[in-house]
């Protein structure tokens, strides 16, 4: 099955950034939108998330690298079972701080800013924050990936040149790679060519 591949796939790539010293890798795994796909391949999808999230968990290389794991995206929107297999993964690795693997799961860039939004609001409602204290690091405090600086890179696969909702709010200054590799097809030349063409770039941060 094609997700099987995706998060195998993500288990290669992740050797390959630690090679490099990559710090932090964000993967989208399961979109917001695909919760509309036929019942019955939702279940296996959710089948392999399960499964994978406790393989996380319990992975030598994990615990030897000391890699943090977190799941980002509306959570609760996933079943039961799928949610504990996360919270197994998160937990076991709660510690670790040399290095994150973010797997966006139930995700959707505009519900993350409209998250963040209402959380805002909330506070702002329940006299913790004055409405002219927000600017820009409020935004980003309230975000899933609150505690990770924003990507360098960004990098699509499968030859599409856009995001589709991938961290909208956070990828304003990001740099954008598109490959023509499908993600299972993906290599170490592909990621390489990627990381030569964004050394080769001068970042301005709209200046």
């Amino acid at each position: 099955m094609a997700t099987a591949w995706v998060l195998r796939k993500v288990e290669e790539v992740l050797d390959w950034c630690y090679e490099l010293g990559i710090k932090t890798v964000t993967a989208y795994a399961f979109s917001t939108e695909n919760f509309q796909r036929p019942k019955e391949e939702r279940e296996r999808l959710f089948d392999l998330f399960e499964e994978y999230f406790y393989k996380v968990g319990d992975m030598e290389k994990i615990h030897k690298w000391r890699v943090r794991v977190k799941a980002i995206g509306r959570v609760e929107w996933m079943p039961e079972r799928v949610r504990k297999a996360i919270e197994y993964a998160e937990e076991r690795t709660r510690g670790y701080d040399n290095f994150y693997l973010n797997l966006a799961v139930a995700y959707g860039g505009r519900q993350e800013v409209l998250d963040a939004v209402k959380k805002i609001a909330r506070d702002v409602r329940e006299g913790r924050l004055d409405v002219n204290q927000i600017d820009e690091a409020t935004i980003s405090e309230n975000l899933y990936t609150n505690g990770h600086k924003d990507p360098d890179l960004i990098l699509r696969t499968s030859g599409e040149e856009r995001i589709s909702g991938f961290l909208l709010w956070q990828s304003a200054y990001s740099e954008l790679y598109f490959c023509e590799s499908y993600w299972p097809g993906f290599r170490k030349i592909d990621l390489l060519r990627a990381i030569r063409t964004y050394q080769q770039r001068k970042r301005r941060f709209g200046r």
